[in-house]
């Protein structure tokens, strides 16, 4: 009884002691991160998102990230070259590098005036407005999806101006003080956040019960999820979207951000999807789940370096995730 005890106390401890070293690491890496952030703050926008380029182009290739990175673009790319492939993940550093830098220059880097001749950092086709101002004015809900590319924080921002107001729900990072700082630095205009926790798809669903509009990022790996094929490989993805969009019936729109040279972007915003359906017409919320990662696909291979690589996007769960209901 006394050695059952004494091995129940030892795993405690050892649980409470790697509690401690998490929290203290994560501690760690965040004042680290802030500290440079706070340096960057001091300088011009363009020299602050060019400096961190060149920096994040030296340091990325030196984490075990990269060789991860580099393994998922020789499976998603098997025809090009080694210097290629490298190339690619250079170029996803420093879109990640300018990412997070650009935390602190959201209200400089902004620039968007629809009805301005000037051109400035942000250019929106005349096609993408009519939509942005088509959507804002209809009063029925809406799904507006996107990936991990450019910066992607902006399109909320965008929507803002055009006077579409959208909850997005975004996966908060796994250290709680960087994902607390970097809360604390976007824009208030940037429209509600839903963190994906227990009970989002709840949330969602009564924002869309309102007739309110919902945005969704579909590209990351989630535990459980449908099987999809992203690059020729099967993955899991969310069919959070597809099981809204059913229950919903409402219109799925495709935006992404394209990040281009001279610290501009270009927002596009496409036409709704038709989405695929089940011999009763309701939504098939499997084969939209594959239609919308068909879709970032599609994007991915226009701008390879600005997809993040270096997650775990293949990595299968070993649990599979089915759709009841009739369609």
């Amino acid at each position: 009884m006394a050695s059952g005890s004494t091995g129940n106390w030892r795993r405690e401890l050892k649980f409470r002691t790697a509690l401690r070293f998490r929290k203290m690491r994560h501690w760690l890496v965040a004042k680290l991160a802030i500290g440079v952030m706070s340096v960057l703050r001091l300088l011009p926008p363009d020299s602050a998102l060019n400096f961190a380029d060149r920096v994040a182009r030296r340091i990325g290739p030196l984490t075990g990230r990269h060789r991860l990175t580099l393994d998922n673009l020789r499976q998603a790319y098997p025809d090009k070259s080694e210097a290629e492939i490298e190339a690619i993940a250079l170029d996803m550093w420093g879109n990640m590098a300018r990412l997070g830098a650009e935390y602190i220059f959201l209200d400089k880097l902004f620039d968007l005036d629809p009805w301005s001749d000037k051109p400035g950092r942000i250019e929106v086709s005349k096609e993408s407005i009519a939509l942005f101002e088509r959507i804002a004015a209809d009063d029925r809900s809406h799904i507006i999806f996107t990936g991990h590319l450019g910066n992607f924080e902006l399109l909320p921002v965008a929507a803002a101006t055009f006077g579409m107001k959208v909850t997005a729900l975004f996966r908060p990072p796994n250290n709680p003080y960087i994902a607390e700082y970097i809360q604390s630095m976007r824009s208030s205009n940037m429209g509600g956040l839903l963190p994906s926790l227990s009970g989002a798809s709840f949330a969602l669903a009564s924002i869309l019960d309102q007739g309110g509009n919902v945005g969704v990022l579909v590209d990351q790996k989630f535990i459980s999820g449908l099987e999809t094929t992203f690059f020729g490989r099967t993955c899991q993805t969310n069919p959070l979207l597809g099981m809204l969009a059913r229950h919903y019936d409402c219109d799925v729109y495709p935006a992404r951000c394209v990040r281009l040279p001279g610290n501009r972007f270009r927002l596009e915003i496409e036409e709704k999807l038709d989405l695929p359906r089940g011999p009763r017409g309701n939504v098939d919320v499997k084969a939209t789940t594959q239609l919308v990662t068909d879709v970032v696909e599609r994007w991915v291979r226009e701008d390879p370096g600005q997809w993040m690589w270096f997650h775990k996007r293949w990595q299968l769960s070993g649990r599979r995730r089915t759709i009841r209901g009739r369609n």
